[in-house]
């Protein structure tokens, strides 16, 4: 029997980073009988993971398909809980434990165990975990946790943030031995911010989550970047018409690609068609101009965006 430890589709950095310390986590302590705890992903680490894993001298865990799990292997669910966002073909019986700081959106058939917190990053709750069985993670980890931390918050500068990040990203910089916040965090937005080796179609695709709200399933992308005048100006075209394809090959309702600027503190949202453009302005009260809308400083989809296009979607049916 293992336990697989995974975080959602398509995973960032905190998605991968929690899976990674809670399986090392459940390593050192037998106690909570999760054997053979080993994390894994659904889809390869993107440019910001890869460099990350690389700074801190740390491989990447394996890329999984449902079918590599075994019915009598358990699950353990990092940084997300709703079905869209799961691997594919899982198996929701074994799921034995979440972990997770996003919105509760849960259907199961037996009672497992639940770790919610209002956090910034799902890696803040490992290491709350981790303190309170005075469980100490190495310096590459604790930099790894880090950082994770630092991107999950954009740098702390996200609505998402609480003091609770903030102190755990001191104290794990202090096992990692490092100093300079403000240089690791400007290094972590240069790796975020490489996507010009991407086709339109993998940009919309490089961090998305699907969300059922009121019965439609909505795919909200989002490229952190600090040349997003640059992207828009010479990638719109391209990307809605990759919105296009993606919409119709996902077989979601409506598509929303948010292109936020991680240094300045705003987000743009292209809009495919009028029914997306629509909810955005009524979600955001701002009127789009050109396909785009602008929505200010927010810069979090689970705090700022998801939320506002629930409501959008609910009040216009």
């Amino acid at each position: 029997m293992k336990t697989y430890i995974i975080g959602h589709l398509k995973p960032d950095t905190d998605a991968v980073v929690s899976a990674m310390a809670l399986a090392e986590f459940y390593q050192q302590t037998p106690s909570f009988s999760r054997p053979a705890a080993t994390a894994v992903i659904s889809d390869p680490v993107n440019n910001e993971t890869a460099f990350l894993l690389e700074k801190f001298g740390l491989v990447a865990p394996p890329v999984i398909k449902a079918s590599d799990i075994d019915p009598q292997d358990q699950i353990v669910l990092v940084d997300h809980n709703e079905m869209d966002q799961r691997l594919d073909g899982m198996n929701q019986e074994q799921i034995v434990e979440i972990v997770d700081h996003h919105k509760v959106n849960l259907s199961l058939g037996q009672a497992i165990f639940l770790t919610f917190k209002p956090w910034g990053a799902s890696s803040t709750i490992v290491y709350h975990l981790m303190k309170k069985y005075q469980f100490r993670p190495n310096p590459n980890l604790a930099g790894l946790m880090l950082s994770a931390i630092l991107s999950d918050t954009v740098g702390f500068k996200s609505s998402t943030c609480t003091e609770q990040d903030i102190e755990t990203a001191t104290e794990l910089a202090d096992i990692a031995g490092i100093s300079d916040l403000s240089a690791l965090t400007l290094e972590i937005f240069k790796a975020k911010s490489d996507l010009g080796q991407m086709t339109c179609e993998e940009m919309v695709k490089n961090d998305y989550k699907i969300f059922e709200f009121s019965g439609k399933k909505v795919l909200i992308d989002q490229l952190e970047t600090v040349e997003q005048a640059k992207i828009i100006s010479e990638k719109k075209a391209c990307l809605l018409e990759a919105m296009a394809k993606v919409k119709s090959a996902l077989q979601v309702d409506l598509i929303f690609v948010v292109v936020s600027d991680i240094l300045a503190s705003n987000s743009k949202i292209l809009l495919l068609s009028p029914v997306e453009q629509k909810l955005a302005e009524l979600a955001f009260a701002e009127t789009a101009t050109d396909q785009i809308i602008d929505i200010g400083p927010k810069l979090s989809r689970k705090k700022d965006i998801a939320p506002a296009l629930e409501k959008a979607i609910q009040t216009n049916k």
